[in-house]
């Protein structure tokens, strides 16, 4: 078993297949959409951060939209906040005739928005002052990431870019993202819902004996555990909403389209770590699935050994340093070797754990970019990652 990819001739060579090599530079000029998804921690917001100011210096219009809540994405593009609102990122080469803008999903605004264009003043009034209504614009388990679904339709709809690169939130489920636009509106537009909707209709006054007739046994129990003032809420805020639950439900199909279609194409990004890369192989099953566009994997802060390093094994290493370890005069040759020996370690174990994943997903394309010496935090080290990223062939490493 080999402890490094091989080159494509080295592959040719040896009658090994290849590992499909993800183009990342023919994705970034043909596609609309890029769906950036995996588990949280493995470098998800710089990568997709990475593929939009490649795209955007490569001559298109990009924009990429993050849920995530470090705020690193802005720190790395030079701006001093992001926002619902897409911000220009100053910095960018632009000389091929591109242009980049990054923004930040704020849930709640977005909901404020649906809410705002798909009712009257009045009725919208009533939502936006509901206390039900403000909680899961905020806080309902879904909300993000429907939200961040319904501001991709949003963006789409404009026609003002070229390509939109989406940050998905830190889940570790592809199911959360996946399935939350169906399973919000299935929610709002839920049977029980329903029931809470037949108090408000009855009237203010009526309220708690409509749900004492109307509800049976279930309003009494369900009144005494979260009280009837929240009921009222509930039921205000389904009435005020109720107009708008074919619009959520025609939404969220529109959105569920959108993310299968020609032009769409979903990035999985994991690290070359044991859980980070059962996740990964958890959003291909589940995208192939669903019949999504995967154009690959990503396996991010990989730690390569170099080709001339290659001879010198773990043993070998430990050996010298112990040898040099009893010449005072060598400690740091000692100490270095010791180095070596860890890194090699880490760089074969890491490559077992990429070839149990290729091993189950023989056909699924893939890059890796490797660990930097330290955090991205300007344009310059996401145009390093975007290279990294952008590789014709994956590295000939250690074997």
């Amino acid at each position: 078993m080999s402890d490094g990819w091989m080159s494509k001739a080295e592959a040719a060579a040896s009658g090994v297949p290849a590992v499909p090599v993800l183009d990342v530079d023919a994705m970034l000029d043909s596609e609309k959409i890029i769906v950036c998804c995996g588990s949280g921690g493995v470098g998800k917001t710089t990568i997709a951060a990475a593929l939009a100011l490649r795209a955007a210096e490569r001559g298109r219009r990009a924009v990429v939209l993050t849920i995530d809540p470090a705020r690193r994405l802005a720190q790395s593009m030079g701006l001093s906040e992001l926002d619902n609102n897409p911000r220009e990122v100053v910095g960018v080469d632009c000389s091929a005739g591109g242009r980049l803008d990054a923004m930040m999903l704020d849930m709640k605004r977005t909901f404020d928005e649906i809410v705002l264009a798909h009712t009257t003043p009045d009725r919208a009034r009533q939502l936006l002052d509901n206390p039900f209504y403000q909680s899961l614009s905020s806080s309902f388990a879904g909300t993000q990431e429907y939200m961040a679904m319904e501001k991709l339709g949003q963006l789409d709809a404009t026609g003002n870019w070229d390509l939109i690169v989406v940050d998905t939130p830190p889940t570790r489920s592809a199911l959360d993202f996946l399935d939350a636009p169906s399973r919000l509106g299935a929610f709002l537009d839920g049977r029980l819902l329903r029931l809470l909707l037949a108090p408000a209709k009855a009237g203010g006054k009526m309220y708690l004996k409509v749900v004492g007739v109307g509800l049976g046994m279930f309003g009494k129990v369900l009144t005494k555990l979260v009280g009837a003032q929240l009921l009222t809420d509930v039921s205000q805020f389904v009435a005020a909403l109720e107009t708008m639950f074919g619009g959520f439900r025609q939404r969220a199909d529109q959105t569920y389209g959108l993310l299968g279609a020609p032009g769409t194409s979903f990035v999985v990004v994991a690290a070359p770590e044991a859980a980070a890369l059962r996740e990964a192989s958890y959003f291909v099953d589940r995208l192939d699935a669903d019949g999504m566009p995967l154009a690959g994997l990503v396996v991010n802060r990989v730690h390569p050994v170099s080709s001339a390093a290659r001879g010198l094994t773990v043993e070998r290493s430990l050996a010298a340093a112990e040898t040099l370890g009893e010449h005072a005069e060598h400690p740091l040759a000692a100490a270095v070797l010791r180095i070596h020996a860890e890194r090699v370690r880490l760089s074969a174990r890491e490559n077992r754990l990429r070839e149990r994943f290729t091993s189950a997903h023989p056909d699924t394309s893939l890059v890796e970019v490797d660990a930097l010496a330290g955090d991205v935090h300007d344009l310059d080290g996401l145009r390093t990652v975007g290279a990294a990223l952008a590789c014709d062939e994956l590295l000939d490493r250690a074997g």
